[in-house]
């Protein structure tokens, strides 16, 4: 079985800085690490590899320093890793995105499975994978909570929906879309880590994907257009009270009533 599991390098503090022309999130020099819905999404390759056998890719998008999250990839069990990095990719909406990790999964090969954590904690958009999905013409579902039987030219599976939970089974290739209660993320491990730290990650460009055409990749190929973006504001106000239980009401009812929550 061919699997490719989708990673991204997201920031690992709410203390971000905003580019005030471009809208896009300033990473240098900010401490990153891997979307935590994303490990969900390797966990569930490296059990479906243990079961039926096979090959766990991991692709991700992002400047240079993103290898690192691949690396980790590496230390918890996949078998090899591409980069998806230009210039030319900065700046990309969802759609953007999309289009451009669905052509950098067309250099990789012809998985059997594509998997994408939910969502990515920088975006929370959950519009990349169906997206993905789109662009390669094959079938998908989102909000995979189990895995419930692996055949020979289909996957089985549960979906987490608002009101029920349903059961879908989709041939191959396909892309699904994990939930974080599916499975228990493990921990990278030391000796992977030695024996991996010459692998090889594959970086893609511009040059080498199907489609050169610049016009669909990052600010040029996105058509949202966002009229304002700003880190939210951080209130550390507090206030302290004594009094009675009758006194301490009164003071948090006026309190309502002064923010307009009554």
């Amino acid at each position: 079985m061919e699997i490719i599991v989708c990673i991204k390098q997201v920031p690992g503090t709410s203390k971000v800085e905003v580019d005030p022309v471009t809208g896009v999130l300033k990473r240098d020099g900010v401490d990153s690490k891997m979307n935590p819905y994303d490990l969900y999404a390797l966990e569930t390759a490296l059990r479906m590899k243990e079961e039926k056998g096979g090959k766990v890719s991991v692709i991700s998008m992002g400047p240079p320093q993103a290898m690192a999250v691949i690396k980790e990839a590496y230390m918890m069990g996949a078998d090899e890793g591409a980069l998806i990095s230009d210039r030319k990719f900065g700046g990309a909406d969802v759609l953007a995105t999309s289009y451009t990790i669905s052509q950098g999964v067309r250099k990789m090969g012809n998985p059997d499975v594509i998997i994408c954590g939910k969502q990515t904690t920088d975006g929370d958009t959950a519009q990349v994978g169906p997206e993905m999905a789109e662009y390669l013409g094959i079938p998908h579902v989102a909000n995979v909570r189990k895995i419930v039987e692996l055949k020979e030219a289909s996957i089985v599976v549960e979906m987490d929906m608002p009101d029920t939970v349903e059961v879908a089974e989709i041939k191959y290739p396909c892309l699904i879309t994990v939930e974080k209660d599916i499975f228990e993320p493990r921990l990278p491990s030391y000796k992977k880590k030695l024996a991996t730290k010459d692998r090889e990650i594959k970086v893609v460009s511009l040059k080498d994907l199907e489609d050169q055409d610049e016009k669909k990749y990052g600010l040029s190929g996105s058509p949202t257009q966002v009229e304002r973006i700003f880190p939210p504001e951080v209130n550390n106000d507090r206030e302290t009270w004594t009094g009675n239980s009758e006194e301490l009401a009164g003071k948090m009812l006026e309190k309502f009533k002064a923010l307009k929550f009554i």
